[in-house]
C-alpha cells in the first residue's frame, strides 16, 4: 500500500493542495483539520456500535481521516524534504494499511489469513491496470501522445517485478511449509529483501539518480512550491498523529462489520482486500489523474509506481513482523489465476511504457485488464 511518491519525484514538483498560504500557520484546508479529532470523537462514542447509520457515518470518517492523514503526511514531508520526505508519505500509508490489514486479520468473520496477501495483490493490480489505465486513457484523450523518462520507469518496473515474484509467488513453490506460505525463516528473509529493495529504490530516486525520474526534456517544469512554515509542519505533524490513531482505532471497531457483511453478501473474502486497497490509494488515484490531464504523465507514473513498490516493500514486511510476534496464519501465495493476471499486468505494462511515449489505447488495455480482475474476483 502504499507510500505517495510525488514529492520525491518532479523536482521541482508539486506541492500538497491547500487552500490557503504556506506561511500562515493555520494555512490548512480546514476539512485536514476538522477530521483527525472528529475520527477520534466517533471512536470514544462507540459511533460504529450504533446501528447501521452510526456504522456507516464511521465508515465515511474514517475515509475522511485517512485522506486527512495523507494530507498532512505531504505536509510534513515538503518541509522535511528528500530523502526523508518520501519516507514520512511511505510509513504514514503503511500504517493505514497495516492497521486495515491487522484489524481484520484480528476479527473473528471468517478466515483472515489471505487478507495481507489479497490486500498487497488487489493493491498491485488497482495501480498497474486502473490508475496507470486511466491516466494514460485520460491524457491520451486529452494530448493525444504524452511522453515521460523512460529510464526512471524501468528501473521502477524492475524492482517491482522481483518484488511481486518474491512475495506473492514464490511461496506456491516452497516446501519448507505446506501450502501457499512461507517458512518463518523464508518469511524473514523475504521481508529483509522487500525493505532492502524499496530503500533502495528511494536511494536511487531521491539521491543517486533524480533525473531518472524528472519529466521529458522538453516539457516544462513545474513551479516549485514555498515549503510550509515550522509552525504549519508541527501543526500537520500533530494532526497526522489523530489522524493515524484514528484510523487504527476506528479500523479495530468497523473491522467485524465489513468483513461480516462481506461474507453475508455472498462475496469472495478478497473483496475485503479490494476495498482496503482502493481506500488507501483512493487519494493517489485522484492526484495521478489530475497530473496526467495537466499533461504531466511523469508525476502520475512516478505516484503510481512509487505506491506500488511501497506497498510490497513496507507493508509486506510489517505484516510479516506482526504475523511472527502474534502467530497469525499468513498466506501469501497467489492462486494460479492471480499468476496469470499478474504476469499479464507486467508484461502489458513494460510494453506501454517501453517506449516514453503512450496513447489513450494503452490504457484502454490496462483498463480491460482491471475489469478482468474485479469480474473474475467476485465471479470466480
Amino acid at each position: 500500500m502504499a507510500g505517495l511518491e510525488n514529492i520525491a519525484t518532479d523536482v521541482p514538483h508539486e506541492a500538497p493542495v491547500l487552500t490557503r498560504d504556506w506561511r500562515h500557520p493555520l494555512g490548512l484546508p480546514l476539512w485536514s483539520v476538522i477530521l483527525p479529532p472528529l475520527g477520534l470523537l466517533s471512536v470514544f462514542a462507540a459511533l460504529s456500535k450504533l446501528g447501521g447509520f452510526g456504522s456507516l457515518a464511521a465508515a465515511v470518517i474514517l475515509m475522511g481521516c485517512i485522506i486527512a492523514a495523507v494530507h498532512h503526511a505531504e505536509v510534513v514531508a515538503h518541509r522535511v524534504g528528500e530523502p526523508f520526505g518520501t519516507l514520512v508519505l511511505a510509513v504514514a500509508v503503511t500504517v493505514i494499511e497495516v492497521s486495515l490489514i491487522v484489524s481484520l486479520m484480528l476479527s473473528d468473520s471468517g478466515d483472515a489469513s489471505t487478507l495481507a496477501r489479497d490486500t498487497v495483490f488487489a493493491a498491485i493490480m488497482i495501480i498497474l491496470n486502473f490508475i496507470i489505465g486511466i491516466c494514460l486513457l485520460s491524457g491520451g484523450i486529452r494530448h493525444r501522445e504524452q511522453k515521460f523518462t523512460l529510464r526512471g520507469v524501468s528501473t521502477a518496473l524492475s524492482v517491482l517485478a522481483a518484488m511481486s515474484v518474491l512475495s506473492l509467488v514464490l511461496p506456491n513453490h516452497t516446501s519448507s511449509a505446506p501450502g501457499p506460505v512461507y517458512a518463518g525463516s523464508q518469511l524473514v528473509f523475504v521481508a529483509v529483501v522487500s525493505l532492502i529493495l524499496y530503500l533502495g529504490f528511494v536511494t536511487v530516486q531521491t539521491v543517486s539518480h533524480r533525473d531518472y525520474f524528472l519529466p521529458a526534456a522538453d516539457l516544462p517544469l513545474d513551479a516549485h512550491a514555498e515549503p510550509p512554515t515550522a509552525v504549519a509542519a508541527v501543526t500537520s505533524f500533530i494532526l497526522l498523529l489523530f489522524a493515524l490513531v484514528a484510523v487504527v482505532l476506528l479500523a479495530k471497531a468497523l473491522a467485524p462489520t465489513v468483513e461480516a457483511a462481506v461474507i453475508g453478501a455472498g462475496l469472495p473474502i478478497a473483496t475485503v482486500g479490494i476495498i482496503i486497497a482502493a481506500l488507501v490509494l483512493g487519494p493517489e488515484s485522484l492526484a495521478a489523474l489530475r497530473a496526467a490531464r495537466r499533461n504531466r504523465l511523469q508525476t502520475s507514473l512516478n505516484l503510481a509506481l512509487g505506491s506500488a513498490l511501497a506497498t510490497i516493500g513496507l507493508t509486506i514486511p510489517s505484516v510479516a513482523i506482526v504475523s511472527l510476534i502474534l502467530e497469525l496464519p499468513l498466506s501469501l501465495g497467489v492462486s494460479a489465476k492471480g499468476m496469470t493476471l499478474l504476469a499479464l499486468s507486467l508484461f502489458v505494462t513494460t510494453l506501454s511504457l517501453g517506449t516514453g511515449r503512450t496513447t489513450a489505447l494503452g490504457g484502454l488495455v490496462h483498463l480491460t485488464i482491471f475489469a478482468a480482475y474485479l469480474f473474475t474476483t467476485v465471479v470466480p
